[in-house]
């Protein structure tokens, strides 16, 4: 893919980045700065996951093969009893335990109390 800003845009980043004051030019020597955190900024948010979806089907088969809309659960899943909640007039559920080699939970930022 191209990368193709117009110089308005790449004007208005480097304002948004700090290195030039509103209205002002910016130097020869930033311009490949800025069009480069443009890009890795467009590339970031191409790499987003997709939105969750609701899964139509799923089909928990004996010997433990899991079918979600068709395709086999990429995963591997442990040998933990399964919650299954069936709801015939809504959204069922099936909660599972998955198996992984590690595992890493990365907290937020604590807010500022003016954001509370």
């Amino acid at each position: 893919m191209p990368i193709n800003y117009s110089d308005q845009q790449i004007r208005d980043k480097a304002v948004s980045l700090g290195l030039i004051q509103d209205g002002s030019d910016l130097p020869r020597q930033l311009r490949g700065r800025v069009v480069a955190a443009m890009a890795y900024g467009d590339a970031v948010e191409r790499q987003q996951a997709p939105e969750p979806q609701l899964a139509q089907e799923i089909v928990i088969q004996p010997g433990g093969a899991i079918l979600i809309d068709g395709d086999p659960f990429p995963w591997l899943v442990a040998a933990q009893p399964m919650d299954i909640g069936l709801n015939p007039d809504g959204v069922s559920t099936v909660r599972l335990t998955l198996m992984a080699a590690a595992v890493q939970v990365i907290r937020p930022e604590p807010r500022p109390e003016s954001e509370h």
